[in-house]
């Protein structure tokens, strides 16, 4: 077996700290001769340390007179990111896309419906869809409040890993459809009052079933509602587009 580089046993320190919280998303990394000094390596070795965690995703290098490596903990966003980069390079469709989000959303759905404060959960949801009422008569704002209840009802599903593999899809599948919201309002051929009202019912309706902790009703809404609003987005076999997050 491969004995690790000194790079990579330096690196695998930093990454914990990192994980663990020990170094926050935003803190800078301590000064290079800091961390010689405490690692008691060569400088090669610890700016190619560095080099992996910014390969990884964990930190960006910050240019300029106030130099430094700024911590970037791991989100649902960043893991989108990567995830959809992966999925782009398999040519997966938007269809493809939309039939996964099919599967998982249901599932959170009713995972929200089985929570002991599930009347919390229907609270924050409800709060949200007044949000989108508000924006019935626009088009891209409507579908990005839209999309923050799909993302608050696998956000508050309870179980943290299903949160953060759904989320990611979640992710993935709303800078889809926000693409698709600001083309279909420049070609004039975005969904009509009638259709936003809908989706608002069905909204509604997802909500009714997680706070009377119907399970099977609140799968059977989501999907149901998922089967009707997704093929607005004309996603046939258009491939995905990767979107850079932000920062």
């Amino acid at each position: 077996m491969r004995a690790p580089r000194m790079a990579e046993l330096v690196a695998a320190r930093l990454r914990q700290r990192i994980i663990t919280g020990d170094l926050d998303d935003g803190d800078e990394l301590p000064r290079e001769a800091e961390l010689l000094q405490e690692f008691r390596v060569s400088r090669p070795s610890l700016r190619e340390a560095v080099r992996i965690l910014e390969t990884e995703g964990l930190i960006r290098i910050r240019r300029g007179k106030v130099g430094g490596a700024i911590v970037m903990r791991p989100t649902a966003e960043s893991a989108a990111y990567h995830l959809g980069l992966t999925l782009q390079s398999r040519a997966v469709t938007l269809e493809d896309l939309a039939a996964a989000r099919s599967v998982l959303e249901p599932v959170c759905a009713g995972l929200a419906a089985g929570r002991e404060d599930r009347a919390d959960v229907a609270k924050e949801l409800s709060s949200i869809v007044d949000d989108s009422e508000q924006h019935l008569d626009s088009s891209y704002e409507f579908t990005a409040a839209a999309l923050e209840f799909h993302a608050a009802v696998v956000a508050l599903c309870g179980n943290t890993t299903i949160t953060l593999l759904a989320g990611a899809l979640e992710a993935v599948w709303g800078s889809q459809e926000r693409l698709w919201a600001k083309q279909a309002s420049t070609e004039g051929a975005y969904p009509d009052l009638k259709l936003k009202r809908q989706v608002l019912t069905a909204h509604r309706r997802v909500i009714r079933h997680i706070e009377d902790g119907d399970v099977d009703g609140a799968t059977r809404a989501m999907r149901r509602h998922l089967a009707e609003s997704q093929p607005f987005v004309n996603y046939g076999n258009v491939p995905i587009q990767v979107i850079q997050p932000a920062g």
